[in-house]
């Protein structure tokens, strides 16, 4: 009983900060995207989940969870470790790392990494539109630590505190953030049910020497200070709050066949509602097809379907590797392909 009041105390205070990001972020005719920074932040590292629409929030069993829902490193059997790389938009890089260690009745702990990059790009200007000779780039980086426990055999917690830093050119900013969540599996036909709550966290503001100029404060008059340094004044930004909730069911069909439906609705800080939807077919435990919508209703997006496989190998009794492949369909951009390894112990 005592669970179930810390169940229902959590879903109210998520209930009443969704109601609060609704009052406050986006609206029904404002949608305020481009407003927030570090944009890195909502690239989907794992390509299960992926190829699933990004519905994730109440899935089970996979270190990919991290992203969407940290209570969901508890649900993970043994200790995992997971790599990601993709070929992002307009040829920028994005690459995620991910360890996972259970602690079996102490908890399970969590480490991940992601890093964006953007390549070498000419300085341009508008007296110089093909270059001025030097070169620039943008680099980000998020260092997240997770702790996640079973409080009941079907209610799981846990939280992740990140480090985000980018960089452009001679200039950078940094910020410190929250991940909270929690995952239910509910007493109606085994469906899950997660919550989570990502990038709760400080405002963002560039810093450097970029910002550093001289200025004479009074051209028009001689024998004053010639050139006084001066910066310029950068505001500050948010990062990509976003609050989530999700549904997941599995449907065993006989010994070797199992069917997942899932469903996440998404409101973010820094654009409309939005609704993913998933599914995923595993024979045997060992081979899997995807396939999931992401984005439904939201205004003006480019996403939309998603396709994916994935194979579980057992190299041994107790170590299996995992290979998934997911395709997403990005409307009038180049068409983003994950490709994530995984191997569990």
């Amino acid at each position: 009983m005592r669970r179930f009041k810390w169940y229902a105390l959590f879903l109210i205070l998520a209930l009443n900060v969704n109601t609060l990001l609704a009052q406050t972020g986006s609206s029904s005719t404002i949608s305020k995207v481009g407003t927030s920074v570090a944009q890195f932040l909502k690239i989907a590292p794992s390509a299960r989940a992926v190829g699933m629409g990004g519905a994730y929030t109440a899935a089970n069993n996979d270190l990919g969870m991290l992203f969407w829902n940290p209570a969901g490193l508890a649900r993970v059997t043994g200790s995992e470790a997971m790599f990601t790389h993709t070929n992002w938009l307009v040829d920028t890089q994005y690459d995620f790392l991910a360890l996972g260690i259970n602690m079996y009745s102490a908890g399970s702990i969590g480490i991940m990494v992601s890093s964006f990059n953007s390549g070498e790009m000419k300085v341009r200007t508008v007296q110089e539109p093909d270059g001025t000779g030097e070169w620039f780039s943008t680099g980000d980086i998020m260092i997240g630590l997770s702790y996640a426990r079973n409080l009941t055999n079907k209610f799981s917690i846990g939280g992740t505190v990140k480090y985000i830093h980018q960089t452009i050119w001679h200039m950078s900013a940094s910020s410190v953030a929250l991940d909270i969540g929690t995952l239910f599996t509910t007493p109606f036909y085994g469906i899950r049910l997660g919550a989570s709550m990502s990038n709760f966290g400080s405002n963002m503001r560039l810093d450097g020497r970029d910002i550093k100029f001289s200025q004479d404060p009074d051209p028009n008059e001689e024998g004053n200070v010639e050139f006084i340094n001066a910066l310029y004044e950068m505001k500050s930004y948010s990062i990509p709050l976003n609050f989530q909730i999700g549904l997941a069911k599995d449907f065993q069909l006989g010994e070797s066949n199992r069917f997942t439906v899932a469903m996440d609705a998404v409101h973010p800080n820094d654009n409309y509602e939005a609704v993913n939807v998933g599914m995923e077919y595993g024979f045997k435990e060992q081979f899997f097809l995807r396939a999931g919508y992401k984005s439904l209703f939201q205004q003006d997006s480019e996403e939309g379907y998603t396709l994916g496989v994935g194979i579980n190998y057992r190299i041994v009794s107790t170590v299996t590797l995992k290979l998934d492949y997911s395709y997403a369909d990005f409307g009038r951009f180049s068409n983003p392909q994950r490709f994530s390894l995984a191997i569990r112990f």
